[in-house]
């Protein structure tokens, strides 16, 4: 028997075991690769409903960074901004809002009735940048809604609330006219959103309305349909 060639066969086997057994090493350390754990901050959303017969459409909630501006007053609306003014669906407003880099956003569950309030849980990636903008239409006006933009949450620790009272804006986008056939809400139930911008264009306070109690014979409102400033609130409380 020839030893040497033996014992030379058998280095060269030891040596492909090894460097196998290596390979597979490094395969198994590429595979175990721990992906990092994404912090959140969670929050609960409360919104009371302070008009005496304007009901409030559905809310659109975003949390986003410094960079995001839903409206601007003197400005003219985005067109989701528009959709949400004049028929209280805030899907383009939300969408816009994700698209100009939103951490998230969120849909309440159906209309907030005068006297009632809506609370909605929203959660967003953890950011020494985070702001809170919501808007909802005021049903039984032309193109009024209520919100908020750009709310600071950096100074929120966990457990901590804020309360905002809320004011109302006009879209700037229809005409305040009050006329039967041009109001969304029970009032009326005539025309929601109509792209044809007839009035100022441009977001302001709302004046209020005139009512048909008020002398516009014309109006389709009463002056049940009235509202003050604030016209609604806030309270916000991080619960992560």
């Amino acid at each position: 028997m020839n030893f040497k060639k033996y014992v030379s066969i058998g280095l060269s086997v030891c040596s492909i075991v090894t460097l196998s057994a290596c390979s597979d090493n490094d395969s198994n350390d590429s595979n175990d690769e721990v992906t990092p754990e994404v912090i959140t901050q969670s929050y609960e959303l409360t919104l009371s409903n302070l008009s005496n017969n304007q009901p409030l459409s559905p809310l659109a909630v975003a949390i986003h960074g410094e960079s995001y501006t839903a409206w601007t007053i003197g400005e003219e609306s985005s067109l989701g901004l528009e959709k949400l003014a004049e028929e209280g669906d805030g899907t383009d407003f939300l969408i816009e809002a994700t698209d100009s880099g939103a951490y998230t956003t969120k849909a309440g569950a159906g209309l907030i009735f005068p006297g009632d309030s809506e609370t909605l849980d929203i959660e967003s990636i953890s950011s020494d940048d985070l702001k809170l903008t919501f808007a909802s239409m005021f049903i039984n006006t032309n193109d009024a809604f209520i919100g908020k933009k750009g709310l600071d949450l950096t100074s929120l620790d966990i457990g901590d609330e804020m309360t905002v009272l809320i004011p109302v804006y006009d879209a700037g986008t229809e005409a305040n006219n009050e006329l039967s056939g041009t109001i969304p809400g029970p009032s009326d139930g005539g025309e929601g959103f109509n792209a044809l911008r007839d009035d100022v264009n441009v977001v302001s306070r709302h004046p209020g309305v005139v009512t048909n109690e008020d002398g516009y014979a014309d109006s389709i409102l009463d002056s049940s349909h009235r509202f003050d400033a604030p016209a609604a609130k806030l309270v916000l409380k991080r619960t992560q």
